[in-house]
Formats: C-alpha cells, sequence, structure tokens
C-alpha cells in the first residue's frame, strides 16, 4: 500500500503476488497489478491475474530455497511430466549489506516470489549467494525481477533484479534436457557463465544433443578403439592379465564422453560394445590364454540387460569367461546395490571374475566391498602416487591389503610409475600392479614387458589366484 500511495499518475506498479480466498480451506495464488489513471488520479486501474488452480490453506507455508543437486534431483520429474518449460535464472544484488533481521525478511519474500512462480509445485534454488533458479511455464509473462524489487521496496531496502530465461525444447528427450540444464548450472557456478547464463544455457544444450548424437553413432558403427594395458604380477612381472581401455579421436581417453553416457542412459550400450570387442580380441588367432579386464558402469548395472547380454556373448565358448574380470566403476553410483550383486552373482557363477575399480576414490567403495561379492580390489591411483610421501596414505593401502587377504581377495595397484613405489606396494603385500612403469595401453596387448624380470618362457601367462 505504502508504495502504491507513492505512485505517479499514469505510473504502473509491477505485479504482487497475492493469494485470493478460494472456498473455507482453500486459496488460489494471483498477481495484482495497478495503474494510476493519468486523467482521473487518484483512481486506481486494478487486475488480478490467477497463478495455477486452488490449493489448500495447509500448504501455504514456503518451502525453503534448495540447492543445486536437489534443484537437478527435481528436474527429472518436472521435465518429464510438463510441457512448454522455461529454466529461468534471477540475479539478485543488494541482500549481502542488510542486517540479519532484515535479511531474513526480504529472503523470505524473495522465496515466497520465486515458489509462487515454480512451475508443477517445484522448488526454487540458490546457486550463489546472488544467483537463483527455478522451472516456470513458458507462458507465464509475470516480471519476477520486479517482483522482487518489489518486495525488497516493501521492507524498505533497495534491490537490484535481473531475470534471464531459457525455454526447454517441447517433445525432445528428456535425459539430454537434464543433462543440458546440467551443463546449464554448472556453468552458472563458473565464472565463464556468470554474465550471460542464458546464452551459457543454450550453448550447453546445442552442444548435447550434438555429441549425445556423434556417440551414438560412434557405439553404433563400433568406430572406437580398444587399447589394452598389462596388469602384472609385482613378485614376478609376469604378465597377468590386461586392461581394456576404449580411446577415441586418435586414442584420446573416453572419461568425458563416459560421463555424458552415464547421464543420458546410453553406457550400457557403449559397455556392451566394448566387451564384444575385447572378446572378438580374445578369440583371434594367436591371442593364446590372453585375459582381459573390461570396465562396467554402475548405471550399466540398473538392470538385467548388461549381464544377459555378456553371458549370451560368451554362451558359445563358455571357456573364455574364465578369462574375463569385470571392474566395476564409481562414475556412477550403482542405485540398487542389493540388486546389482545379484546380476554380479550371475557373472561370478559362470566363471567371469569381478574387481571393484578405483578402491578408495569415492565414499560407496567400503559399501560396495561390504555388499558385493568380488574377487578383487584395484586401489585408486591417486592413493598409490603418494604412498611414498604420505604416512596416513600407506597405512590406508596397509588397511586395504590385509582387509582383502582376510577376505581372500586379490589386490592390484594402478598408476605405478616408478620401482621405489613398487617396493613399497610389495612390502605392503599387494600382488598385482598397473602402470607406466610396466607399459602404457597399446593397440595390441604385449605380453613381453621391457622392464619385465626375471625372465620368463615368452607368452606364459599367470592363472587366476
Amino acid at each position: 500500500m505504502e508504495s502504491l500511495l507513492k505512485t505517479k499518475a499514469g505510473e504502473r506498479l509491477p505485479g504482487v503476488a497475492i493469494l485470493v480466498q478460494a472456498g473455507p480451506d482453500r486459496v488460489r495464488r494471483a498477481s495484482l497489478r495497478a495503474f494510476i489513471l493519468p486523467q482521473l488520479a487518484p483512481a486506481i486501474s486494478c487486475s488480478i491475474t490467477y497463478d495455477g488452480p486452488a490449493i489448500t490453506t495447509a500448504s501455504l507455508e514456503t518451502p525453503p530455497l534448495v540447492d543445486a543437486e536437489t534443484f537437478m534431483a527435481e528436474a527429472a520429474r518436472v521435465v518429464g511430466s510438463s510441457t512448454s518449460l522455461s529454466l529461468a535464472f534471477l540475479d539478485i544484488c543488494g541482500l549481502e549489506d542488510m542486517a540479519e533481521e532484515v535479511a531474513e525478511k526480504v529472503q523470505r519474500r524473495i522465496e515466497a516470489t520465486l515458489q509462487s512462480a515454480a512451475a508443477d509445485g517445484s522448488s526454487a534454488a540458490q546457486l550463489t549467494p546472488e544467483r537463483y533458479a527455478l522451472f516456470r511455464s513458458s507462458a507465464d509473462t509475470r516480471d519476477l525481477a520486479a517482483e522482487v524489487v518489489e518486495a525488497g521496496r516493501a521492507e524498505g531496502v533497495t534491490l537490484n533484479a535481473e531475470a534471464f530465461s531459457s525455454k526447454l525444447p517441447d517433445g525432445g528427450d528428456t535425459l539430454c534436457v537434464l543433462r543440458a540444464m546440467r551443463y546449464a548450472i554448472e556453468s552458472c557456478l563458473k565464472d565463464d557463465g556468470l554474465s550471460n547464463p542464458q546464452i551459457a544455457f543454450s550453448e550447453a544444450l546445442k552442444r548435447t544433443f550434438r555429441d549425445a548424437e556423434a556417440f551414438r553413432a560412434v557405439v553404433k558403427s563400433r568406430e572406437f578403439q580398444v587399447h589394452y594395458q598389462p596388469i602384472v604380477q609385482l613378485s614376478s612381472r609376469a604378465v597377468h592379465h590386461f586392461e581394456a581401455l576404449a580411446r577415441f579421436n586418435a586414442g584420446a581417453g573416453p572419461a568425458n564422453a563416459i560421463r555424458m553416457a552415464e547421464e543420458l542412459a546410453m553406457i550400457e550400450s557403449f559397455d556392451l560394445a566394448v566387451a564384444e570387442k575385447v572378446l572378438k580380441r580374445m578369440r583371434a588367432p594367436g591371442a593364446g590364454l590372453l585375459k582381459m579386464a573390461v570396465n562396467v558402469s554402475g548405471a550399466s548395472l540398473g538392470d538385467d540387460t548388461y549381464v544377459e547380454q555378456l553371458l549370451q556373448m560368451t554362451a558359445g565358448a563358455p571357456e573364455d569367461r574364465k578369462r574375463l574380470i569385470v571392474e566395476i566403476t564409481e562414475t556412477s553410483a550403482l542405485a540398487d546395490i542389493n540388486a546389482a550383486n545379484r546380476r554380479l552373482s550371475g557373472l561370478r557363477d559362470a566363471g567371469i571374475k569381478i574387481c571393484i575399480d578405483d578402491f578408495g576414490s569415492g565414499a560407496a567403495s567400503y559399501d560396495y566391498l561390504r555388499k558385493l561379492s568380488v574377487d578383487a580390489v584395484k586401489i585408486d591411483g591417486a592413493l598409490i602416487r603418494e604412498i611414498e610421501t604420505d604416512e596416513v596414505v600407506r597405512n590406508m593401502v596397509r588397511s586395504v591389503v590385509e582387509l582383502s587377504r582376510s577376505l581372500k581377495l586379490d589386490t592390484i595397484a594402478e598408476m605405478i610409475e616408478t620401482e621405489e613405489v613398487v617396493a613399497e606396494l610389495k612390502s605392503l603385500g599387494v600382488e598385482y600392479g598397473q602402470g607406466w612403469l610396466f607399459g602404457r595401453a597399446e593397440a595390441e596387448p604385449r605380453t613381453q614387458l621391457a622392464s619385465a624380470a626375471p625372465i620368463r618362457r615368452r607368452g606364459a601367462v599367470e592363472a587366476w589366484g
């Protein structure tokens, strides 16, 4: 009301969020706009626009703003159930210098304003101290920046606000859209995305669709390479097996493509394509008794398809299963670890070994070890690189080895680059090693290594422990 009394004739007030009684215990959110008639002042023309259906009064309490991670977790539901949505960003300046009591009141008004505009009961998020985000209907024409400024004015403070919106494509691939939105959120938290978020989001969306299509084409045509890095027995330096590593674009590693594929639910087809190529190489003339390890994303173990397909690939030559090991990566966490264990047990029952990859790199490692039936653990290279200089790391590796020994599991250390590290690992009881000291990943597996000692019969390969 105070703002209305100060308004000059002919001046329009920005919309103000209000509640309109719609029954004994129901209300409707609405926007009130006012206009001082130039020729009839102080007469006021008012309009009310309803925002959504009636809701119960019990649901009126404004929920707090969520963080970026929670916002993205909600995105799957919102985008999957709605059409004609926009991802909106709102930058608000002027909050940092307020007294705490005033700041709390202004923040509550901002929360109420943003939540009233959020689509389908979704939450608005505070990404940084000054940047907010929400999903809103593309048909919603409310000026959120003006409403926030008015909310601050109602508490006697001056805010500066600027809003940006990028429309999400209707009828598109929901997962691709979600991936693009994650890029957008990440861009908003980086310096290069702070100046123009709607452009950053738009470019991320285009790039995601383009990269996803290119990845699908590469997997379908099998136009990627598999290189093989040796894993040796540390006591003898004999090659024990090889890890199969996918390579794109003239030998480039697949890390970025893997992360994208996991988020777009395309990783399962890629994991199976890699396994297909590896099995073909194992069966090639002259391959002898080569043993191979293939990586599988946790996302690929979300249903039975990967296990069923891998067993089908090896059904015609079941002896191949005894020369195969599946390494579970932690890049995408297992959604249902008990169900994943049932699937992995099916592989072990068929003779395929299971290894936990990058053990110690994430919070889920010990949960995997406790709940999954496995044969080996591969200790994360980040630990191995510090084993000579960090006593805590050395003790961690010693504990992993002792625990693995008690569970009758093999231990493999990765990223070994010096003889000094080998000596340290052997003293701790680590059995197998992988790293540039023994050989880099190559297009063809090599069983004779330049650094191998003592000398063994050419082509001799250790058996599984």
